[in-house]
């Protein structure tokens, strides 16, 4: 018969305490290094979304005109009616539906164009593309304001010498309003591109090899080989592209002053909470609006996370 072992006895030292000296100045090292970075979280991140959930039940305003009270869930309540506000989100999903797919289908196809081994002077190509990314984004939408205006842009000038008479306001007209923001959003898809020819870079060349062994063509060899590996970076691109275009915010701002025009089409829901706090100074009600966003940003991103499984493919787990 074998000795039963006695059970262990759970040690309450810390874990870093129980490294050996050399570990130990290392992890301490690794904590002074990470240390700024954790205290601008706590101060500028933590602290405040903490703070703004408590201002949702308060009725805390800048133009104070009521003392401060706790006020339970009238915040909610009031945002739940608040028809504003599901316009506001209306517009916003009206835009993501248009928005994010040329989002990433067009710096995807950029990154294959600039990947191909037929193009000449690649470098040269990638700087032009990325360049206006770099160019500040406010200039960037006043110089597109100018060429989209309706008498002087010289977009419906071309349009007009080609024999188009009558060529659309493209952003006070609400039929037009929406693909005049996405084309103008093209103008800093230089990142986009770069991400995406990085993880073109990255698909191993045996991979394409194998393919043209077997007799596959360009589509057959995109759709077997390179979408499935291209996987993650695509996923990668949805959720910031995701994010981003629920905050949509500085374009309308600075195109139409916040107003929402043409006919309340540019009213997004980032704008809207913005006026909520700045223009209303009604901190309550806009920290409501924020973690409204908030919540509807991590359900749909979970959602892409539990459906990712199928359509993602990492080659480490295989």
């Amino acid at each position: 018969m074998t000795a039963i072992d006695p059970p262990r006895r759970r040690s309450f030292v810390p874990a870093v305490l129980r490294l050996k000296p050399l570990a130990r100045r290392e992890a301490k090292w690794g904590y002074i290094f990470i240390a700024p970075w954790i205290i601008g979280f706590l101060a500028f991140t933590f602290l405040p979304m903490v703070a703004s959930f408590i201002f949702t039940f308060t009725n805390i305003n800048l133009a104070q005109e009521k003392p401060l009270a706790f006020i339970g869930l009238a915040n909610w309540s009031r945002l739940f009616n608040d028809q504003t506000t599901w316009d506001a989100l209306g517009v916003t999903f009206r835009f993501a539906a248009l928005n994010l797919p040329i989002a990433l289908i067009i710096p995807f196809t950029v990154a294959l164009a600039l990947n191909s081994t037929y193009l000449r002077w690649p470098g040269l190509f990638r700087t032009l593309f990325f360049l206006p990314y770099v160019i500040p984004f406010v200039a960037g939408i006043l110089i597109w304001q100018s060429m989209l205006n309706l008498e002087t842009g010289w977009v419906n000038a071309f349009l007009e010498f080609i024999g188009i008479k009558n060529p659309p306001n493209w952003l006070q007209d609400p039929r037009f309003v929406y693909p005049s923001l996405v084309f103008l959003g093209l103008w800093g898809i230089g990142a986009g591109i770069i991400v995406n020819l990085a993880g073109l870079r990255g698909i191993p060349t045996e991979l394409y090899d194998a393919a043209r062994i077997d007799g596959a063509g360009w589509w057959a060899q995109l759709r077997n080989v390179t979408l499935p590996m291209m996987s993650p970076v695509i996923f990668y691109a949805l959720i910031l592209g995701l994010v981003d275009v629920l905050q949509y915010f500085l374009v309308p701002l600075v195109l139409y002053n916040g107003t929402g025009e043409p006919q309340g089409t540019t009213l997004f829901f980032n704008l809207y909470l913005y006026k909520q706090f700045f223009t209303f100074q009604n901190m309550s009600y806009g920290s409501t609006l924020a973690w409204l966003l908030f919540l509807i940003t991590l359900a749909i991103t979970l959602v892409l996370f539990r459906t990712s499984r199928r359509w993602v493919y990492y080659a480490a787990e295989r």
